[in-house]
């Protein structure tokens, strides 16, 4: 595999060996010895989640305020615009975020750390994304930072208007939201 650095050190993009031929292809999407190996990411995951969305839903920007969550984001059907942002306010790079072209045809994975709010845009018709997490779901530690905080300045890219949940709309702007130390 190849490990892609970010301007954000912790944030990671990786592109998974793929053998192809005429009957179609085979990768490993995840191995734990080539990750710690490769990578650095000696995470340990223990919940997978999917997600199917329709073009410009936008589900972000998420992250837990305890029981953290790193996750490890591939699109397996369409493409989005992946999205980390560093809210650990201790970081030299806190408040900057990250972006990535995720797609089933380009097979590149995200990873994003704990202590990072995450997002994504659905660019083509339709997406179905998979992620693996370090932490369990815990709903009442969720929060959600604004899509489009004008301090964060995220360049989404949209064609026309993104569709968002009520949590999503809801969102606190970086400077209300509560961040990790």
């Amino acid at each position: 595999m190849n490990v892609i650095s970010t301007v954000i050190p912790e944030v990671l993009i990786i592109e998974p060996r793929v053998f192809g031929d005429e009957r179609g292809f085979f990768m490993e999407s995840y191995n734990q010895q080539a990750f710690a190996d490769k990578a650095g990411i000696t995470a340990h995951f223990v919940q997978d989640n999917h997600s199917r969305s329709g073009k410009n839903v936008l589900r972000g920007l998420h992250y837990q305020i305890q029981q953290a969550q790193g996750k490890l984001v591939r699109a397996i059907v369409g493409t989005i615009l992946d999205v980390a942002v560093d809210i650990r306010r201790s970081s030299p790079t806190f408040g900057q975020w990250v972006s990535c072209e995720l797609s089933a045809e380009n097979k590149r994975m995200l990873w994003v750390p704990a202590g990072f709010a995450h997002g994504f845009l659905v660019t083509s018709d339709v997406a179905e994304v998979l992620y693996k997490a370090t932490d369990f779901y815990a709903p009442q530690y969720e929060r959600s930072i604004l899509w489009n905080d004008p301090d964060l300045a995220i360049a989404w890219n949209l064609d026309g208007e993104p569709v968002l949940s009520a949590k999503d709309l809801a969102g606190k702007p970086l400077k209300d939201a509560e961040v990790y130390s």
